[in-house]
């Protein structure tokens, strides 16, 4: 995989990386249409090469490929999908990625649901053939903390705010919930914790991120108000760390 760098993107012809005029406000039509492009072609990729079902109740999710062997790993990060594939649908692009978006989501609030504590581990393993007494989901005892992450609950309020399905507010509700039962400290705050699968005993780690606050909570509240117009889809766009940032439109000629 290569990295661009700042303000670069591919040249396909010469097949290196070369500057992004719509960064420096010239030719940016172009520019986008190359980005928009790149998009496309990355989710169809995904289609083809990542996208597989889990057994026993056929979740969709996004595995890895190392070295062109497969693996059935996903990591809670991949989380922020549903809400990037919504919001390109929302936005003109293919109808079929909302329907992805909707079965990533399902996959994501499973990922919390079939924890003991409700709350996703860090990393899961889904199984690919029917096993009896397994889950879809697997966790491998490196993998099972939580750090408060936002990826589920910021997806979940981009899926709400764009269908208006209030299943997705009650799956954050429960998620919510879940974080106030396993990781709320009493003297205030939240911590982290180290084992998502033992309810009687989560490991608290004594450490709270700041994207908790910056993020994970600020999605919650979002998803939780009933309000479209608050930070309206149409008007902001919210950047990786949450912060919301007005969309530039460009003035109506008199």
């Amino acid at each position: 995989m290569h990295v661009a760098p700042h303000g670069h993107v591919p040249d396909r012809g010469a097949g290196k990386w070369g500057p992004c005029a719509c960064l420096a406000c010239a030719e940016g039509a172009p520019c986008l249409l190359r980005l928009l492009e790149d998009y496309l072609e990355a989710i169809e990729g995904i289609r083809r090469h990542l996208l597989r079902r889990s057994e026993p109740r056929k979740l969709t999710f996004v595995g890895e490929l190392a070295h062109g062997r497969f693996s059935a790993k996903m990591d809670h990060l991949v989380c922020f999908l549903p809400g990037t594939l919504a919001l390109g649908a929302h936005h003109g692009l293919p109808a079929d990625h909302m329907e992805l978006a909707r079965a990533l989501m399902d996959t994501c609030y499973q990922m919390n649901r079939q924890m003991e504590t409700g709350l996703s581990p860090e990393i899961v393993h889904f199984n690919l053939y029917p096993q009896n007494d397994h889950k879809d989901v697997q966790v491998k005892p490196a993998d099972r903390h939580n750090l408060l992450r936002p990826e589920t609950v910021e997806s979940l309020f981009y899926l709400y705010r764009l269908t208006g399905d209030r299943k997705y507010q009650d799956w954050g509700w429960e998620i919510l919930q879940s974080f106030n039962t396993y990781t709320r400290v009493p003297s205030g705050g939240y911590s982290s914790i180290s084992n998502v699968q033992d309810p009687l005993n989560p490991q608290p780690r004594d450490k709270m991120e700041s994207f908790f606050l910056g993020e994970t909570l600020k999605y919650l509240y979002l998803l939780f108000s009933d309000d479209p117009d608050l930070l309206s889809l149409d008007t902001y766009v919210f950047n990786t760390e949450a912060h919301p940032l007005p969309i530039w439109a460009p003035p109506r000629e008199v």
